[in-house]
């Protein structure tokens, strides 16, 4: 059963990264972000292995870090969480690997948006891609694309496998990748079997885990991605609860 919190947030229905910001969040852990960071996004869970997860929008402010709007509940992979290749260094804890269904630990920079619409949502600041039906982000550890974005031009054959081992279909049969973000995750350079295919997108539902990113629902994961703005040069911090006051970078 989900925690009473995440509980009582699904049936409020309250909003995400809405309005001004709201108390002073004590996040002494993070007064060491680089400067130039002034947006937030802070995913926490009860436990490494811990599926459930608060996702809390920040802003910086001279007196820190302010929370904005309610905090979203989220889910993160089904293995949990795990150390992954960020801006951190890694804390005590299991360290993320391809396939082992944990969503990445650690401080990270954001990618592009991306959606099945041609064009952004109204309101979005930051880049956005539109993703086709011959668009995929190759998970082949053996491959010299490993954890990147890939586009099979018009007149070749839009067969993945004649490319690469393993790869995620960018433009699903289902609305998970609706509305997302790339999580740069292990990006440069790629490690391989440390983790691809890292993103933000929606959930498949309230109780049902991810593969390895962290989803929410659709109008929440709208309202954080038309708040963001690219310069702000937002992060992801995403941790268990017992690590965010441990983190290191």
């Amino acid at each position: 059963m989900r925690p009473l919190f995440i509980r009582t947030l699904l049936l409020l229905g309250l909003p995400a990264c809405a309005g001004g910001p709201s108390s002073i969040a004590p996040f002494p852990a993070l007064q060491d972000l680089p400067a130039a960071t002034t947006q937030l996004l802070l995913c926490t869970t009860a436990a490494w292995t811990e599926t459930a997860a608060v996702f809390q929008c920040l802003t910086r402010s001279p007196s820190g870090w302010q929370k904005v709007g309610a905090p979203i509940a989220a889910r993160v992979g089904g293995g949990g969480l795990g150390w992954g290749i960020g801006l951190h260094v890694d804390g005590d804890g299991p360290k993320k690997r391809e396939g082992d269904g944990r969503a990445p630990a650690g401080v990270f920079t954001l990618g592009t948006a991306f959606g099945y619409a041609p064009s952004a949502p109204a309101g979005m600041q930051v880049p956005y891609r539109h993703a086709t039906e011959r668009d995929y982000f190759v998970d082949a550890p053996d491959s010299a694309a490993y954890n990147q974005w890939r586009h099979i031009p018009e007149g070749q054959a839009n067969d993945p496998k004649q490319r690469w081992q393993s790869s995620e279909r960018m433009r699903r049969l289902d609305a998970q990748y609706e509305l997302g973000m790339v999580v740069n995750h292990n990006m440069t350079p790629a490690m391989p079997g440390r983790g691809s295919a890292i993103f933000l997108h929606v959930w498949r539902g309230a109780d049902k885990p991810t593969s390895g990113c962290t989803s929410m629902a659709r109008e929440d994961l709208l309202r954080v991605l038309t708040w963001l703005r690219a310069e702000a040069q937002p992060l992801l911090v995403q941790v268990p609860q017992s690590q965010l006051s441990q983190l290191r970078f």
